[in-house]
């Protein structure tokens, strides 16, 4: 992908008939100081019968355009660095304009419990290329997942909210309250652009009531209010499973004092919805974008908060956002300025399966989701949106050619690339 991002020559298109059978054709020649190359020969059939559909001959990608090409790397290979899978990827901007790309490392195994680690890279050049991999937090045979970041503009201060488990205890365990410890809730935090992190600090006793059973924080990104009464808050996206019921809502948990202290913000008003990511919306509300935790394929749902997220309300699907029951993520790219709409961005496996990774945008702050494009029709599953220092967009996700669960892959974009594809 060396040649992602350059800077491309003009086409021009040479239309003539030819003198084979009457065939007509139209060469498309690149102009630069490289000599003329002819790109793309696209020959109708021949004269008097039907158009042929013939393919057409695939340009090297150093020649096409740059916006046709979004870049892509993997910065997580499952079976490396002692890790036998690589899930759960979070990623966010540092204050020097770095990325740095979460995930759980998982040592012997793809399942949701045992040894697993929070692991991190960093990328000083858009996500082109990937430093080495770093250990955050392990706990020998424990489970230390589900990472949720949000950086304090602030302070600069970045906070990572996990969830912990023994390693032995599996999820239908903890929710069937046999198992022999519960899921906790911990903190930690960086001040050196997350080179350097705390150790763990459990929050569990202030943000999870004593009836629930399972929790998750996250997992992706939370995020830091930038307007309104509460201007300067921590948002967690969270969910939780109630003991006995085993009914499953999402819920947040917030800091309004720089990360120091959490507390436990609303839930959803119905049930059946899990991992959810929260976007502020530029009237002052929150929404909070759910897993629709029925038969696949269904729609996510969503839900909004007037009160900076101590209480939620509204909660519906989202027809245009079909979702094979999958984490997604939601961000907003732009606010609105100038006359000119803020951008909202969505990105999940759009199909009945963990598959066909689509990001779409939103022009009426969530309201409709109007352009959608495909960014690989590969097995896809988790994703973490991020908006680039540049103002393209970036995604971080989970994908392979046989499994979801192959790699985790970085892929970055234009809004103009976005909106390529058309209104759906």
């Amino acid at each position: 992908m060396s040649d992602i991002g350059k800077e491309v020559p003009d086409l021009v298109a040479l239309t003539f008939d030819g003198s084979v059978n009457n065939m007509k054709s139209t060469i498309f020649f690149c102009l630069g100081s490289a000599p003329a190359l002819a790109l793309i020969i696209a020959l109708p059939a021949l004269a008097g019968t039907a158009p042929a559909q013939l393919p057409l001959v695939p340009l090297p990608e150093g020649e096409r355009p740059a916006a046709e090409i979004p870049l892509e790397s993997t910065p997580f290979v499952s079976g490396t660095g002692g890790y036998h899978t690589f899930r759960i990827p979070a990623i966010v901007v540092n204050g020097a304009g770095h990325l740095l790309a979460f995930c759980e490392g998982r040592k012997h195994g793809g399942g949701d419990a045992g040894a697993i680690d929070s692991v991190c890279k960093e990328s000083s050049d858009g996500g082109k290329t990937w430093g080495s991999l770093r250990l955050i937090w392990d706990d020998g045979t424990n489970t230390c997942g589900n990472p949720c970041v949000v950086r304090d503009a602030g302070t600069g201060v970045f906070w990572l909210l996990q969830t912990w488990n023994r390693g032995e205890d599996q999820e239908r365990r903890i929710i069937n309250e046999t198992s022999k410890d519960t899921r906790r809730v911990y903190v930690l935090s960086s001040s050196d652009d997350g080179h350097a992190w705390t150790g763990p600090r459990e929050i569990t006793a202030n943000v999870k009531l004593t009836n629930w059973t399972w929790y998750a924080t996250g997992p992706g990104a939370g995020i830091q209010l930038q307007r309104g009464p509460n201007k300067g808050r921590l948002i967690i996206p969270c969910d939780h499973i109630e003991a006995g019921t085993k009914r499953t809502f999402s819920h947040v948990i917030y800091s309004d004092d720089h990360g120091r202290n959490w507390k436990l913000g609303g839930s959803t008003p119905s049930d059946r919805v899990n991992e959810c990511e929260v976007v502020e919306l530029a009237d002052g509300r929150l929404m909070l974008n759910l897993r629709n935790y029925r038969s696949a394929p269904q729609p996510r749902q969503s839900a909004v908060s007037r009160d900076g997220g101590l209480t939620w309300e509204d909660q519906k699907t989202v027809p245009e956002q079909v979702d094979p029951i999958c984490q997604a993520s939601i961000r907003r790219l732009t606010w609105p300025a100038g006359g000119k709409p803020g951008v909202l961005l969505f990105s999940n496996p759009a199909s009945n399966r963990r598959e066909r990774m689509t990001v779409r945008a939103s022009f009426d702050e969530g309201s409709t989701w109007p352009v959608a494009r495909l960014l690989s029709p590969l097995p896809a599953a988790y994703s973490c949106l991020v908006a680039m220092p540049d103002g393209s967009i970036g995604v971080l996700y989970e994908s392979g050619t046989k499994s979801a669960y192959q790699s985790i892959v970085f892929s970055s974009f234009s809004m103009d690339w976005l909106k390529s594809a058309g209104v759906k």
